[in-house]
């Protein structure tokens, strides 16, 4: 019941945060959007199993990362780079949570689409990065192995958790990607939409992995 309410929680105040995006107050924004990723880290430290604890505590220790991330972006200074490395920093405990013991050939092969969807990404942002070429690129791979990683472990245990997982990581690339070509490419209306629906339903699956 406890987890039920703060799911709840987590969509009403996501709901009003995206609402606050288009029709202000920016307080509302301040407000909301670390309230939402506090109920969702709630949701990931509701678990007492013992067999789980490095996993949860991966998965918290990521999903604090993204809260840091959040108060970096949406600070009215340009904190881009301090935002890229929070959520940098996420994806690697999500890494080190999804991670199996060793890689088979099976793992290896599901690398092959990461790879593909990554290349297609450099291609279409490239040419925009400028000076951020670098950070923001390393950040794609991260993100790429994570999502990977997500896959190895959904084909691995084969169990709700997995899939969890996976879909959390794949709606993470997805709002990362549309906040990448919004920022980089060229702005659209319904960007906040998009980006901040995946996002907190991505971290709202990967909570609830645990």
């Amino acid at each position: 019941m406890l987890i039920i309410a703060l799911i709840l929680m987590a969509l009403i105040s996501a709901a009003l945060e995206i609402r606050a995006e288009y029709k202000g107050p920016a307080i509302q924004v301040y407000l909301l959007k670390p309230l939402t990723l506090v109920c969702i880290i709630l949701i990931a430290l509701q678990n007492k199993h013992e067999s789980t604890v490095f996993y949860q505590s991966m998965i918290v220790a990521g999903l604090s990362c993204s809260l840091i991330g959040d108060i970096f972006l949406m600070l009215p200074t340009d904190r881009f780079i301090h935002g890229l490395v929070s959520f940098l920093f996420a994806h690697l405990c999500y890494i080190a949570a999804f991670a199996t013991e060793a890689a088979s050939l099976l793992s290896l092969a599901s690398l092959i689409p990461f790879v593909l969807y990554g290349g297609i990404m450099v291609r279409v942002l490239l040419p925009h990065l400028k000076s951020l070429k670098i950070p923001v690129l390393v950040y794609m791979l991260v993100i790429m192995l994570m999502g990977w990683q997500a896959l190895v472990k959904c084909l691995s245990a084969g169990s709700a958790a997995g899939w969890l997982a996976l879909a959390g990581a794949l709606l993470f690339i997805a709002s990362d990607s549309i906040l990448a070509v919004n920022r980089f490419k060229g702005r659209f209306k319904s960007a906040q939409l998009l980006i901040l629906s995946t996002y907190f339903i991505a971290q709202a699956f990967i909570a609830l992995s645990v």
